[in-house]
């Protein structure tokens, strides 16, 4: 039998952090906990409305009810920074297929464009693909990037201080030009070949994860005994991970964890937001100091999946991994070994 205490993710209520100084010490001690312990917890008091959710989640669905032709129109395949509509099945995890469907979706900016000798992450920035039949989709998405950008803003200097680290210790990595991404994701219930492969095991590339799902379920966490654990959804909370550049700047004291999903039985559909709160792409992720530092155990060594210290190159080496359609139209170069 496995704890408990596995039946669900640490619940860790941020509002605390105004509460005096005596909720904001509880509010530390919670997140240590569980960034040190578990990787995962689900947060509430962030601030969030019903009226916002219900926003992008309703334009959400509006994306997904438009007909095939109008999501292929803003394909993933029509652009080399990897946004827009991907297939159910396209996306790889693992090296298997993922049944989900999805739009990836960042920072509306210009596109960058490597020049010689520049790394090949800057192609990661570029414009979006918006769906012509559907304005309002542009609006809640990215109003929804300010709003989560804001709340990981201060997660995150609230989990620094939590390890006593100086809480602005990365703000100047995240000032100009932050990497922010958000997903807007499909889960049409089990493929025809009987996969429950939603999306395989992984684990996320950059600093903050926060992810608002449905009533569905479907998302596993692996804990300390080696087994993915069901987290069953609580309404209003975001289900936060840390990411692997946490681990790298902590030298393994901070966990970044292996998760999936499941796919839901039958027809049955799932949708899931996730927004993902990265540094700039040439930002290079110096040591954190704090006073736990001797008590790391080192970053997972897996050579399958090599850690990176400037967050664009572990980004681009997912994407070129994931969207190996848009890899191979856009981006032979890249997938030349350096």
């Amino acid at each position: 039998m496995y704890p408990m205490s596995y039946l669900q993710l640490p619940v860790i209520d941020l509002a605390a952090a105004d509460r005096g100084p005596q909720s904001r010490a509880l509010l530390h001690a919670q997140l240590h906990s569980a960034a040190h312990d578990v990787g995962f917890f689900q947060l509430t008091g962030h601030g969030v409305g019903g009226a916002e959710t219900a926003a992008l989640t309703g334009a959400m669905r509006a994306f997904f009810a438009l007909p095939e032709a109008d999501r292929l129109a803003v394909s993933h395949l029509n652009s080399p920074h990897f946004r827009g509509y991907t297939r159910t099945g396209d996306e790889r995890t693992g090296g298997s297929r993922d049944w989900r469907d999805q739009l990836d979706i960042g920072a509306e900016r210009p596109a960058r464009i490597p020049g010689p000798g520049e790394p090949g992450y800057w192609w990661l920035e570029g414009p979006n693909q918006w769906p012509a039949a559907l304005p309002a989709l542009r609006t809640a998405a990215l109003g929804w990037i300010d709003r989560l950008s804001g709340v990981a803003h201060k997660l995150l200097h609230e989990l620094l201080a939590a390890i006593g680290a100086p809480p602005d210790f990365y703000d100047e990595i995240f000032a100009d030009r932050p990497h922010l991404h958000l997903k807007l994701v499909r889960y049409p219930g089990s493929a025809g070949d009987g996969s429950e492969q939603g999306v395989g095991a992984h684990k996320d590339y950059g600093f903050l994860t926060l992810l608002h799902q449905d009533e569905i379920g479907g998302l596993q966490v692996q804990r300390g005994d080696g087994l993915f654990h069901e987290v069953p959804p609580i309404p209003g909370a975001f289900v936060v991970n840390l990411g692997e550049l946490l681990e790298v700047a902590t030298n393994g004291y901070l966990l970044a964890t292996n998760h999936r999903v499941v796919s839901p039985a039958g027809a049955t559909e799932r949708y899931s937001v996730p927004f993902f709160y990265n540094p700039r792409l040439d930002a290079r992720i110096a040591p954190v100091p704090f006073p736990h530092a001797a008590d790391a155990p080192g970053v997972t060594a897996d050579p399958a999946n090599p850690l990176f210290a400037e967050y664009g190159r572990n980004e681009l080496k997912g994407w070129l991994r994931a969207h190996p359609q848009v890899a191979a139209r856009h981006h032979q170069d890249l997938l030349v070994p350096a």
